[in-house]
Order: C-alpha cells, then structure tokens, then sequence
C-alpha cells in the first residue's frame, strides 16, 4: 500500500523492499494508453505506463503497487510521501525540476495543435487572440502562457476535443499520444502544427537518492535490453523520438522554490469578482426558481406538485459536479452552451431546489387563517399570494436564503471542472508557478473567508430579528 503519514526522512528504498511493493502514483482518468481499467477485468489497469511499473517493479525484486491520485496533484502528493515514486505521463519541466528528482526518461513525445479542418490556422501565431484548450500543469500550458493565445484549463483529455468540435475554443495543444487517440480520429478536426516537444520521466523525491538510483537503474537496464522498446512497440509508440532517449541522464535533483508576491494578486482579485459574478447571478436563479417551485408544490395541480416534486429530488438527490458536467458536456449536441452560461445554469438549477424547500416551511409557517380572512374580504389568490402569504413566508426564509448564499459561493469552486478559472481554479494554477500550495492556499482561504464572513454576520443577524410570523 502507499506510504501515506510516513516520516518525511523514512528510507523509502529500504520501506519499499520491507514491504515488498514499489508503490507508484497515477490517474486512471488519463485513460488510454497511459493507465485506464481493464475492461475486461473491472478491478485491473492496463497501459504502457503499468507495464513499464510492473516491469521496473519485477527488476527491484518487488511487486508495482497502483495508488490512484488526481493527476494535476501527483507532485504534491509525492511530497507528502503518498506514494514511491510518480509515473503517469509527468513532462520533465524547469517547474518540477525544482521540487522533484526525475529518472532517466523513458518516452518522448510533441506537442501536436490541432484544430476544426475547415480553419486555416497553421501554428499558434494564427490563432493569436483566440481560445486553445489543454491540461492545466502540462508543458503545452506553459508554451500556450507564452504564446499570444488565451488558454483554457480542462482535467481531462477528451472534453478540450469535444468542445473544440462545439466551436467552444478555436485549437487544442496536448502531447502527440493525447492527440492521436483522443483528437485526430475526429473526422472535423486536424492537426495544424508541431509545437515544442518534452519527455516523461518518473519522478522520485529529492530526498530520496537510493529510490533513485534503484529505479533509475533499472530503467537504464530495460532501454539497454529492449524491454522498455519492446512495451512501446506493443501500444504503437516507438518511433524515432525514442532513439535519443537512450543517452539521456537522469534528471537534476530539486531546486530553489519561488513565492507568491504582489504579481500574482490581480490574478487573484479577477479569479474572486469571477467567483462573485458567477455566485451572484446563479443564487439569482436559484431564488426565482426556488419560489416558482415551491408555489407550483403547494397551489399547483397534481401535474405541477408532482413535476415540481420530481425537480426537487432530482437535483438534491445528485451530485452539483454530475450536474454540470451533464449540462457543459452532455447536452453539447443539443444545447451548445458556453463555460460560464453553463456554470451560472448549473448552480442556480441545483441551488433552486433548495431554496424551494426554505420557501416551502415558510409557506408553512403563515397561519392558515390570513389566507382564509383573504379569501372572505374577497381577494384571488393571486393577490393573496403576492400581499399576504409570499412576504411573510420570505421573511421566515430569509436567514436560510443567505446561508445557502455562502453555500453556493464556495460550490462554485466546482464549476473549473468546465473550463472557468474562478478562486479556486486559480490557487491551483499559482502553485504549479510558484512550487508549493500553502501561500496560495492560505490567500485563497483569507478571500473567501473576506466574502463569506460579512455573510455570515448578516445570516446571524437575520437569525435573530427575524422569526416565524406569530400567529
């Protein structure tokens, strides 16, 4: 198993042959050919990069053991002691040089562009103002931050392609292997350039330098032999590329780290009116949803409770991350929407359904007897509901609106998952840039707590000067 809680200064390489694995990070997400599940065996991984852990594994005389982690945070988590060693498509970088000691490489790949065939673009120069996708934390990142171009952040390696058939973003930059099985089998899309080109290596903490040399060694051991040729050979990735591999030294050990200064702080300050924007507009939504919903449940024919029933289970009963990406991705074919369209729907649908039921209790909670005294002075109940009944059941809910307002202004972290770089999104990108998590955490957590606590205060405050209506 991983070593997770382990002391940082632990003999890694000794750990690893006491217990018999090398314990070795990944993201299943990655998919094909990297790691992904073994369709015919739900609880196997296949891939060149497993094979290349099981045969390193077998050479030290142990057993590979798989440790799942989001691929963006493998660094980290290899700080942290998580795991042995990191292998899962991890792009030698000036960035991660500086915290990690990386191995010998064992491919190397291109960054390959690609765009819809019927646009004339030829490099990135020719896309200059426009919106090319790739992962965030990857080298085409950083070639696209230099670039005259505006990136946008996916997490996986398919979404960029399908919007990029959507017309949502203008080019996608990955690594040849990305692009080959995930975008050029697209019949609308081409490649238009090559651009740049890295190795992957595995990488091991600096702190580390037995581990090192051990799997360093044994890696040199399987390009001397054709072991390592042979597992690229067999997913069709042996090329000419990986010729000049075999010459290449393992990598330095860690650098210096940089911090987080006064530059980065615009960043933060737009990522935060991003999160203000998007948090505003969707509890705007969720509000007048909310009360639609909860009048339809209490007034409305059996049709219009039981829809409104059915919205309200549906949309508590899921979770808000499935929910967009059924919106962002799942309805594209249909309901081409954009990042930030679909971010405000996605959280202002969702929260709906809990406002609804905040209107529901204080609907409740008026007194049956005003409806009735309105009914006998003659008024609809139109009238009835918008002068007697919905401003006292607004009163009741009021604290309870502006808690959810807290709620949903930290859930719209979610919404990176569909490319929009708001607070959190952007704490994530600064420290890849600055080598580390806790100074842009800790800004992150003070500007949301800036937001949220005022909130806070008025939601105590409502707590207290407003009650149920007496009767």
């Amino acid at each position: 198993m991983c070593g997770c809680g382990r002391p940082a200064t632990e003999d890694r390489l000794a750990a690893m042959r006491a217990r018999g694995t090398l314990s070795w990070g990944g993201d299943v997400q990655g998919g094909e050919p990297y790691v992904f599940q073994d369709p015919g065996s739900p609880s196997g991984l296949r891939g060149f990069e497993v094979e290349i852990a099981g045969a390193l594994a077998r050479r030290l005389g142990v057993a590979a053991d798989f440790v799942q982690n989001d691929w963006q945070t493998l660094i980290p988590s290899l700080e942290r002691g998580d795991f042995d060693v990191a292998l899962n498509g991890i792009e030698v970088t000036p960035q991660r040089r500086a915290r990690v000691a990386f191995t010998r490489p064992y491919y190397a790949f291109t960054e390959t562009l690609v765009v819809r065939r019927d646009d004339a673009a030829r490099g990135l120069d020719d896309l200059h103002g426009r919106r090319v996708g790739t992962l965030e934390g990857a080298l085409a990142f950083e070639i696209l931050r230099r670039s005259p171009v505006e990136p946008v952040l996916y997490e996986g390696v398919e979404e960029p392609y399908l919007d990029l058939e959507r017309g949502r973003i203008d080019g996608v930059l990955l690594d040849n292997i990305i692009a080959a099985r995930y975008g050029l089998p697209r019949p609308t899309l081409r490649e238009a350039a090559t651009v740049g080109d890295g190795v992957y290596a595995i990488a091991v903490r600096p702190d580390q330098p037995g581990l090192l040399a051990a799997v360093d060694g044994a890696l040199a051991a399987m390009t001397r032999d054709g072991e390592l040729r042979a597992i690229l050979g067999r997913w069709d990735l042996w090329d000419a590329r990986q010729e000049t591999i075999a010459t290449e030294p393992p990598g330095d050990a860690a650098r210096g780290r940089e911090s987080l200064s006064l530059v980065h702080l615009p960043l933060f300050l737009r990522a935060t009116g991003f999160t203000i924007v998007i948090s505003v507009l969707a509890m705007a939504l969720a509000v007048a949803g909310g009360l639609v919903l909860s009048v339809a449940r209490r007034y409305g024919g059996p049709a219009l409770r039981a829809a409104g029933g059915a919205y309200v289970e549906l949309f508590r009963g899921t979770p808000v991350l499935l929910q967009l990406y059924v919106l962002y991705y799942g309805l594209a074919p249909i309901l081409p929407l954009t990042a930030f369209t679909a971010a405000v729907l996605g959280l202002g649908l969702n929260y709906a359904a809990y406002e609804a039921e905040l209107y529901r209790a204080g609907l409740d909670a008026v007194p049956v007897g005003q409806s009735e005294a309105a009914a006998a002075l003659g008024m609809s109940r139109g009238l009835t509901l918008r002068r007697i009944i919905l401003p006292q059941a607004l009163r009741v809910a009021l604290p309870g609106i502006a808690n959810d307002f807290i709620a949903l202004l930290k859930d719209s972290s979610l919404v990176s998952v569909i490319t929009v770089v708001e607070l959190t999104k952007q704490m994530t990108i600064t420290a890849v840039d600055v080598r580390g998590w806790l100074a842009p955490g800790l800004l992150c957590a003070a500007l949301y707590l800036a937001l949220s606590y005022p909130l806070s205060r008025l939601a105590r405050r409502l707590e207290r000067r407003l009650g149920p209506t007496p009767a």
